[in-house]
């Protein structure tokens, strides 16, 4: 099953924010962003659409699921902090191709730390049971 995995696109600087910051929205940047990441995914036609609770995790998928006509689902097994076992188990009960929106502290998890994960970029992953291989980088919109 294909997976895309985005990271949220660019919310500003985390330290400048002030208040909870699950709340913290996409700047201009990354809303323009989220709009490119239709473009980038519809080909790879998601049929669910999965993200971290926190608003700028939604707001990077927004767009898409608007131009889709599919409801996002905020999951807290994608929320910051949360881990590579809580993403596995998810990824698990998903039963059919999906773009989940998460935090760059899972991409590094599942990734390493030596792969691209700028804000609003792809990578598409192929999960075979518990197995995820990465397959392809997909660079974040202009």
């Amino acid at each position: 099953m294909r997976l895309l995995v985005v990271r949220h696109a660019s919310a500003g600087e985390r330290a400048r924010w002030k208040g909870d910051d699950r709340l913290r929205p996409l700047d201009s940047r990354g809303r323009s962003q989220a709009r490119g990441l239709v473009s980038l995914l519809e080909p790879f036609h998601p049929e669910r659409l999965v993200s971290s609770p926190y608003v700028r995790c939604v707001q990077s998928l927004e767009p898409l699921a608007a131009a889709r006509d599919i409801p996002i689902e905020p999951r807290d097994e994608l929320a910051e902090g949360m881990g590579r076992d809580a993403f596995a188990a998810l990824v698990a009960e998903l039963g059919c191709p999906a773009a989940l929106c998460v935090h760059g502290d899972l991409l590094e998890e599942l990734l390493g730390g030596d792969r691209p994960r700028k804000k609003g970029s792809v990578w598409v992953f192929e999960a075979d049971g518990a197995e995820l291989r990465p397959e392809r980088y997909l660079a974040p919109p202009a």
